[in-house]
């Protein structure tokens, strides 16, 4: 076994010092959290990270020489984004009386409560632990919620697998000190699923140097990892949690019979960078090989202790296991993960095509009950006017005690839902304003993401989650004026480089550069497989139509056969592109007025108004038998007028 300073650089960076000062992560929070303050210092600010809150300030309240208006984002740890139903009650409930009124769903499966104060976090962690969630690894320098595919499939073994390991995989990697139930709940243990027996043989055992003698943390130390890890789990051909973003992604494998093999590897992706600092860069996930199911811990744990060792401690720009991949190579990396796991890896085992799920709408979930994933605009789950989300779901999962799971395009999916109960539970979704129907949901919406930003992160620089509703909005308009009005475009928005919302793999994504200027990524594709690169580096939104529109006449007019913009862009290339808008000159005529020659019947734009109380009854009637509401129209008239065959 290894010794606590063996992981340790000579000149390491301030963090490292913090965390080893800490006491295994008790210290200065639980001394600081007894003093009447509103706000931690900034070694506190480090540690608390590790319990899965960060300190911020609402800077929309900030007033010249008073003190700023300081206050607390707690994030929740659920692996493959499992929310019973206790506990989202719960965090419904602390978000109304602690918080500010309004839950927000993460990229990451998990949910953020904003606007605690400092006096309420212990109330409001405890309140979380004892209802089977947890906070503890939310975020920090340590392994965070691992991912999995949301879909509820009960006849899909591996999907099944998918979430048997996500679950294994956070246990293994949990933080091992008593720190959070001393500090939080008093030393009380909260009452929670007991782990796998596999998964605590796999901690205590030491490989190689894998494990840490005579240690509170036997994986991972007393400082911890140089940065965040991020883990996911999914089956061959699901994309739903972009796989390729991931320091650590594992593919399951089964047989014929639907009995688990073992896993696939990709390592090394992550997408947090700095503008302008080029050693700072997005990087996808690479093929390492496959490891049978009896070996898969031991191999994540060998992969944790090489990015554990050798990973950068003295530069936090450089830490993230991505650099140490990329530094090193994939053949040397996998050299020392095999030291570690005490043999060979095997061949990477072949895939299909990855494609991106967002299981919106009615679904079977393969045994007899039904699912069903609600759009949740950029993650926030509020009551605004006459839409009230919150309350709908609120009513739903209290009437029939329903599981949820959340989704890497925050979304929520609700399951294990009786047939018989389905018309209830549209009523009360659509009488909240809730549209329940995907095919009704803005399609550039529907596949849009932004981070929270402003006014709240302390590292934002500009607007994202507030200002996106409007920037898809002139999108939508733009895609109609050039005649286009029908394409979907992937888009993603951040507030700063760090890339929470995955922007770098976007089709257009928006990374925040300064107040209403954004970096400009294009390239990616529907499917997340492909990085995109920059394209501009600084763009005004105020310029956003002029900017946008040659690209997407360009787009227009040349594009292939079924070829999404990413595709395009990328196969055209950005000297194309940038050659083309150079020269582009707006027509005086709007190409719209020469799409409105074209026959109605190929546009399918026939508008016919009704009265609220009926819009309502074909909203409903159209989600129940799961067809767009034009259909329900055109086949109610075809009748009328006898038509119908």
């Amino acid at each position: 076994m290894m010794t606590e300073s063996t992981t340790i650089q000579k000149k390491s960076s301030k963090v490292e010092g913090i965390k080893e000062r800490s006491n295994f992560l008790r210290e200065p929070i639980a001394t600081e959290l007894q003093q009447d303050t509103t706000h931690f210092s900034e070694d506190g600010i480090q540690i608390l990270k590790f319990h899965g809150s960060y300190q911020q300030d609402n800077r929309d309240n900030r007033i010249k020489g008073q003190e700023k208006d300081y206050q607390f984002m707690l994030r929740t740890r659920n692996p493959g984004g499992f929310i019973p139903s206790e506990l989202y009650l719960t965090l419904e409930n602390l978000s109304e009386e602690y918080g500010n009124q309004t839950l927000r769903v993460t990229t990451r499966q998990g949910y953020q409560i904003h606007g605690i104060l400092k006096k309420n976090l212990k109330t409001v962690i405890a309140s979380i632990v004892k209802s089977m969630g947890s906070t503890l690894g939310a975020c920090g320098d340590i392994n965070r919620n691992v991912m999995a595919p949301p879909a509820p499939y009960k006849n899909r073994p591996d999907y099944q697998y998918a979430w048997e390991y996500a679950e294994k995989i956070a246990d293994l990697l949990a933080p091992q000190t008593g720190a959070y139930y001393e500090i939080w709940l008093d030393g009380e243990k909260a009452i929670t699923a007991q782990e796998a027996p596999e998964v605590k043989a796999a901690r205590q055992k030491s490989i190689n140097g894998s494990n840490f003698s005579d240690s509170d943390e036997p994986i991972y130390g007393t400082h911890y990892m140089p940065r965040k890890f991020k883990c996911s789990v999914t089956v061959p051909g699901d994309n739903s949690i972009d796989v390729y973003t991931h320091d650590l992604s594992l593919v399951v494998i089964v047989d014929h019979k639907g009995k688990l093999q073992g896993f696939n590897i990709l390592a090394g992706g992550g997408l947090g960078r700095t503008h302008r600092k080029e050693e700072t860069f997005a990087r996808t996930a690479d093929e390492i090989g496959y490891v049978t199911k009896e070996d898969v811990l031991d191999l994540v744990k060998a992969i944790v202790a090489t990015q554990r060792d050798y990973g950068d401690r003295t530069d936090r720009r450089h830490a993230r296991m991505k650099y140490l991949i990329n530094d090193w190579g994939v053949e040397k990396f996998t050299a020392k993960v095999e030291e570690f796991l005490g043999k060979k890896l095997e061949a990477f085992k072949p895939l299909p095509e990855w494609k991106y799920e967002d299981y919106l709408g009615w679904h079977e979930q393969g045994d007899g009950k039904l699912f069903i994933g609600i759009s949740v605009e950029n993650g926030r789950v509020k009551n605004e006017g006459e839409f009230k989300l919150k309350e709908a779901l609120k009513k739903v999962i209290e009437k029939y005690e329903l599981p949820t799971r959340l989704t890497a395009n925050h979304n929520i999916i609700l399951y294990e839902i009786d047939p018989e109960w389905q018309e209830d539970i549209n009523q009360i979704f659509t009488n909240h304003g809730v549209e329940i129907n995907p095919d009704n949901v803005n399609h550039l919406t529907r596949y849009s993401m932004a981070c929270p930003a402003l006014p709240t992160c302390g590292l934002a620089t500009t607007e994202s989650e507030r200002i996106l509703p409007s920037i898809v909005k002139r999108i939508d308009v733009l895609l109609a004026k050039v005649g286009i009005q029908e394409e979907n475009i992937v888009i993603r928005m951040t507030g700063c480089p760090n890339g929470c919302a995955r922007p770098y793999m976007a089709e257009l994504g928006f990374v925040g550069d300064s107040p209403n200027v954004y970096q400009i990524w294009l390239g990616g594709c529907p499917n997340q497989t492909r990085l995109a690169r920059v394209y501009v580096d600084k763009l005004n939104i105020a310029n956003l139509e002029t900017f946008l529109e040659p690209l997407l006449v360009f787009f227009r007019d040349n594009k292939q056969d079924h070829e999404t913009f990413g595709d395009f862009c990328n196969r055209v290339g950005f000297t194309a592109l940038q050659e083309f808008a150079d020269k582009y000159k707006p027509s005086k005529k709007k190409v719209m007025k020469k799409v409105e020659k074209q026959p109605r019947k190929k546009r399918n734009e026939h508008r016919i108004s009704v009265n609220e109380q009926w819009y309502q009854k074909l909203k409903i009637t159209a989600s129940g038998q799961k067809k767009a509401m034009n259909q329900i129209v055109s086949e109610a008239l075809s009748v009328y007028f006898g038509e119908e065959k």
